[in-house]
């Protein structure tokens, strides 16, 4: 019978290699494991940091490697917060995120309270409402692209089947009034089932017995649900807005095959003029700079929020 792999790992280590293990503590033996991910952790993520953050204080432009790089001190920081042109993407962009936001969560409560209910085929009905999460946002735009086409698209002939009008008499995509709802209708589609998961979980974490007994008091399902469902299912909600208000936030795959900013910059995000001024303009310290402000804007938005989600766990 072979000795066990651990034995033979054991004779094939070196005799020095082996005392020098043998004196290390455990903690200096899981800091030894831990220390590669760390490594690839500075590497791909605080190093890129730290250098945005130089560069954001120079004139660089990547196009031009050759051209001497000049400190411009917080120039770009105060151009960026002074320029209306900016300030259209971000406003772009909260129209995105909040209404999304909104949107997607209502739906998915509301659809993971539905599933809870546990009718019949709510198996079969969980999965097709969970497949659009699955797909990849290339997919889900190319397909949603051809849906708006106002001649052939699906989605003009639905809603002229509801509303009575023309199929051809609106476009989705090219419409400065209906561009930014066509990207929230996409995304919300697309990410519901994302909040329907973490509601749903939040629902079946609540025990069954507090039913019971609001049962046995006779509260009336009405009545459950806002002093026993709602409530305790809060954090799970809370958690959803912050991981979609998140991901909303820097969204720019769904945004660039359905419009590219269009038409004109009504649905030009953050991330889409960032993305124009890095590699279509080439003004990478200021694009740095801009993309300093927005990680700063997301990550204390975040930590606020946070605190927020920690004091209604707490209660």
């Amino acid at each position: 019978m072979s000795p066990p792999i651990i034995d033979r790992a054991a004779a094939s280590t070196p005799p020095a290699l082996a005392r020098h293990i043998r004196g290390l503590s455990d903690r200096a033996i899981a800091w030894l494991f831990i220390a590669p991910t760390i490594v690839l952790l500075l590497a791909i993520n605080i190093f890129p940091l730290i250098w945005t953050i130089r560069l954001s204080f120079t004139n660089f432009r990547a196009n031009r490697t050759n051209a001497p790089v000049r400190d411009v001190g917080i120039d770009n920081y105060v151009s960026i917060l002074t320029d209306p042109e900016v300030w259209q993407p971000m406003q772009a962009t909260a129209h995105f995120v909040i209404w999304t936001i909104l949107i997607q969560t209502v739906l998915g409560f509301s659809l993971a309270w539905a599933i809870d209910r546990k009718f019949r085929g709510h198996g079969f009905w969980t999965t097709v409402i969970l497949v659009p999460m699955m797909l990849s946002p290339a997919v889900v735009g190319n397909f949603w692209r051809f849906l708006f086409q106002p001649q052939i698209g699906l989605f003009n002939y639905g809603i002229s089947a509801v509303t009575g009008v023309p199929p051809s008499s609106f476009e989705m995509l090219g419409t400065v009034a209906l561009a930014p709802w066509a990207i929230v209708i996409v995304d919300t589609w697309m990410w519901t089932p994302y909040v329907i998961l973490i509601c749903l979980a939040g629902l079946r974490s609540i025990p069954d017995y507090i039913y019971e007994a609001a049962e046995v008091d006779r509260a009336s399902p009405w009545r459950q649900f806002w002093t026993i469902t709602l409530p305790m299912a809060l954090p799970f909600i809370m958690l959803a807005v912050l991981f979609r208000g998140i991901e909303n936030f820097k969204m720019f795959d769904m945004v660039n095959l359905l419009t590219s900013g269009g038409p004109g910059s009504t649905t030009e995000v953050a991330s889409i003029t960032l993305k124009r001024e890095a590699f279509e303009k080439w003004r990478t310290g200021y694009s740095s700079a801009f993309a300093i402000i927005l990680f700063v804007t997301v990550f204390g938005l975040a930590n606020i929020y946070v605190k927020a989600l920690n004091r209604v766990k707490s209660r």
